[in-house]
């Protein structure tokens, strides 16, 4: 009669363990791996899905509006077709809008930094009182400045954007594309993330 072999046994046993141990190993880095990948894309587009997804839009946007400002007269124009060659960042206010009052200070530091890559573009819009408090309060009216026309409340192109209220803001590309429109204030982290994503800037 031939006897086991104790040893050989256990060995089998323990490989059979290690084996188990060494899948589940895998296993556990497969599901990391994939909550990591799912985590990055969330924190990725969270500009877009807290405020609306982006607006397919691709045809050029041609609108041209009164300007506004300290030196503005009453003939002037701004128009979207002036800056053709760089991408631009609207910003539509009003200097009832709280939400405005919130997000201007980060705007105002991005647009700082980035005024040499990107061209950044103020509209009153739905506004009942004067168009350049809001600018003047937090130091832009060395933006460009135009005042909304039509629409319900002279929100006419805010409201062709979608706009509920106050503040939305469009990305448009160097050829005047319309990319994304946000519906809502921006912090000054959302609005670096969406500059960058879009125009691969900062």
């Amino acid at each position: 009669m031939t006897r086991k072999n104790p040893q050989r046994n256990v060995s089998k046993k323990e490989a059979a363990r290690q084996a188990r141990a060494r899948r589940a190993r895998r296993a556990q880095i497969r599901g990391w791996s994939i909550a990591i990948a799912l985590g990055a894309a969330v924190v990725g587009f969270i500009f877009i899905s807290a405020a609306g997804a982006p607006t397919g839009v691709t045809e050029t946007e041609a609108w041209d509006l009164p300007a506004i400002g300290p030196t503005a007269e009453a003939q002037d124009r701004v128009a979207l077709a002036d800056f053709g060659g760089s991408p631009t960042v609207v910003n539509f206010f009003a200097s009832w809008c709280v939400e405005c009052d919130r997000e201007l200070p980060g705007f105002r530091t991005v647009s700082n930094e980035l005024q040499e890559q990107i061209d950044f573009v103020g509209i009153a819009s739905q506004e009942t009182g004067n168009p350049l408090l809001m600018p003047e309060r937090h130091d832009v009216t060395w933006w460009t400045l135009a005042q909304d026309v039509g629409g319900r409340n002279r929100s006419g192109l805010s409201e062709g954007l979608g706009a509920r209220g106050m503040p939305l803001t469009a990305f448009y590309d160097a050829e005047g594309r319309l990319l994304h429109t946000q519906l809502g204030a921006l912090s000054e982290f959302q609005l670096r993330d969406a500059i960058r994503q879009l125009y691969g800037i900062g």
